[in-house]
């Protein structure tokens, strides 16, 4: 089984948040076999910064699903939407 990368847009759901803290907490919040390759920060808007993490999982049934799950399930996230998939 191979391996897919895919970048999330994680947005936070205000400017005041601490985006070093979020960043951990979607790392701690991986499901089994995924893991964070990398993440990128981008200005929204009015201060609203979004971030782009990286995900490599594994290529099996429900893709990105676990990951986009976890990542709602997180404090402060506002949305979470796959914006780019690829197999490495």
């Amino acid at each position: 089984m191979g391996k897919v990368a895919a970048k999330i847009k994680v947005m936070p759901n205000s400017p005041d948040v601490d985006l070093d803290a979020l960043e951990e907490q979607l790392g701690e919040s991986l499901p089994e076999g995924a893991k964070i390759n990398g993440v990128e920060r981008e200005e929204v808007a009015f201060g609203l910064v979004a971030l782009y993490p990286t995900v490599i999982v594994p290529d099996g049934s429900g893709g990105t699903e676990a990951v986009e799950e976890t990542f709602s399930a997180v404090d402060e996230v506002e949305s979470v939407s796959v914006e780019n998939v690829g197999r490495i």
